[in-house]
């Protein structure tokens, strides 16, 4: 049984560690073996949106919801972060800086159930590939909302300060889309 309380205790006590990444990966692992229990604890996602579980200096954790075929540009976090799907599917691009500027490296699917951990150097983007929504752990060792960060032109690769109106913005436009395949219409 997923109890969040309990979750961000484990976590914070794992910031101590050696390798607090890999500890806090393999809590996130766990918490997602089971989506069931942790959807009863934290809801079943029903919009796209950035949903913060617990929020401290040393610790962010958040419910992240994908809307349908969601795609987010390439950005850093300039801290590690712990990512565990526990509905949809969740498609990583990874980029690292070249001489020639951004320069694509690979990819990683994750599935519900899959975790995964990013080093404080990692730049990615996120595609939700699904026609419904995607939910995802997240896990980041610092303030997510206090740290500066880039992102990066789609088409371009030009880097940028990250720009939260912008993602405000996709996730809007995602959970509108959302409505219109629901049949819902705004008021």
């Amino acid at each position: 049984m997923f109890e969040l309380e309990r979750f961000v205790q484990d976590c914070t006590a794992a910031l101590d560690e050696t390798a607090p990444e890999m500890a806090v990966r393999e809590i996130v692992a766990g918490a997602v073996s089971d989506p069931a229990a942790l959807m009863r604890a934290i809801g079943e996602p029903e919009r796209g949106g950035v949903y913060t579980l617990h929020h401290s200096d040393r610790l962010t954790v958040l419910n992240l919801v994908w809307g349908p075929e969601m795609d987010l540009m390439p950005h850093d976090h300039r801290m590690w972060a712990s990512i565990g799907i526990y509905t949809g599917r969740e498609t990583n691009l990874f980029w690292r800086r070249g001489p020639e500027g951004l320069e694509r490296m690979g990819s990683k699917e994750l599935d519900a159930g899959d975790a995964t951990w990013l080093g404080e150097t990692a730049i990615h983007s996120v595609t939700n590939p699904l026609g419904w929504l995607t939910g995802a752990l997240h896990v980041y060792g610092g303030d997510f909302f206090g740290t500066p960060r880039s992102e990066w032109d789609r088409e371009t690769l030009e880097e940028a300060p990250y720009d939260v109106v912008k993602l405000r913005r996709l996730f809007d436009e995602s959970n509108r889309r959302l409505d219109e395949m629901r049949g819902d219409r705004p008021a």
